[in-house]
């Protein structure tokens, strides 16, 4: 256990306005018995903070922003002895922190594995608590309020770590999938969109040990990484006539069984019916916010090919402990996931941040504190 010397005030990044983050110096609030503060060593930037910091579709602003963040505890709860998995937690514990359950209505009371759709739960740094500030991890410290879902992850590196949020979504996605399709190696798997979502997707389903995995991005550099991290083909739709020909091609004529449509784009997840073959199955997990309308044909896209679809919605509780668990396998099989961090910002630059990721000229923009 170590001994840490708290200072009174800490900097924390408030998106103040639509396109405007503003560093604000404040006390750090005390916590009670069942909270813990923590000194945060970084925080990865979401599309959907970019949604928050563009327009405010949430209508939060002010709000402190930052879901995908960790660092060390400093100061622990005597009612808190271990996290969610059961892991002794201690003050200079490295944590990650997901969900906020409300806890009291029929989903928390009754079906507690489904609490990522509990109506009046919290996500930290997305979904405001009780405190407005110190609640993100776009900042030097956050207070994790009684009630949230903590993870000890001491024994993975910062970049990892980074990454576990990420993670958690598409560790759930596939958990998603798998009602609706049979993964085996020589699955045909189609992902659509190579973002940090859909690279991280791949990884995964490489993981688990299926060959064909195709790549479809209109990015070059990003596609680059696709096939670094174990797609078989990649498709940039910049360069071909007929992409969804190109898919055929690499199917036997028949188009992918089973894709994952993770773009956040209505166009993308208009076409993305065309690259899955008749019996086949879907998964769309890129919409967390409603970008607007996408239009398909029942008879064509659906009926007639008997198609399966299925929705991924954030995560549960239990997708973050395979999250750590896929991140540690992707290292260990040398499959480069730290490779999707290519930038990284002080709070000081974190308008600068949010707009290098609405750029889309790198993959995942994170936040580093400098001062741990």
């Amino acid at each position: 256990m170590g001994d840490y010397k708290i200072p009174q005030t800490a900097k924390i990044s408030v998106l103040t306005g639509v396109r405007k983050m503003e560093v604000k110096e404040l006390p750090i609030p005390q916590i009670n018995d069942d909270e813990i503060l923590v000194h945060i060593e970084g925080c990865g930037i979401c599309g959907t903070d970019v949604h928050e910091f563009k327009g405010d579709p949430f209508g939060y602003i002010p709000v402190q922003l930052g879901h995908e963040g960790t660092g060390t505890i400093v100061k622990l709860g005597k009612n808190i002895t271990k996290d969610f998995s059961g892991k002794p937690l201690a003050v200079g514990d490295k944590i990650v922190t997901g969900l906020r359950p409300c806890g009291k209505c029929e989903v928390c009371t009754k079906h507690p594995e489904k609490i990522h759709l509990c109506e009046g739960g919290e996500i930290f740094g997305l979904m405001p608590g009780e405190n407005a500030y110190f609640n993100g991890w776009f900042g030097e410290y956050i207070k994790i309020n009684a009630g949230g879902v903590v993870f000890n992850v001491s024994d993975m590196s910062l970049d990892l770590r980074l990454l576990i949020e990420p993670a958690a979504v598409i560790v759930h996605a596939v958990e998603k999938a798998k009602e609706i399709f049979n993964f085996k190696h020589d699955s045909y798997v189609l992902i659509q969109g190579c973002g940090p979502i859909g690279l991280l997707l791949l990884t995964l389903v490489r993981t688990m040990g299926v060959r064909n995995i195709i790549a479809v991005d209109a990015d070059k550099k990003r596609l680059a990484v696709a096939k670094e991290l174990g797609a078989s083909a990649v498709i940039d739709i910049t360069a071909t006539q007929d992409p969804v020909a190109d898919v055929k091609a690499l199917t036997g004529g028949l188009g992918a069984e089973m894709a994952f449509q993770c773009t956040g784009s209505p166009k993308a997840a208009s076409v993305v019916w065309n690259y899955v073959r008749r019996g086949g199955s879907l998964c769309e997990l890129g919409f967390f916010v409603n970008n607007g309308d996408a239009k398909y044909n029942p008879h064509l896209d659906i009926c007639n090919k008997e198609i399966k679809v299925v929705g991924s919605w954030t995560y549960q509780a239990s997708d973050w402990i395979q999250a750590c668990e896929f991140l540690k396998e992707a290292q260990l099989r040398g499959l480069p996931v730290e490779k999707l961090i290519t930038h990284r910002y002080g709070i000081d630059e974190m308008n600068e941040a949010m707009e290098m990721n609405i750029s889309m000229q790198g993959s995942k923009i994170v936040y580093q504190n400098n001062n741990i």
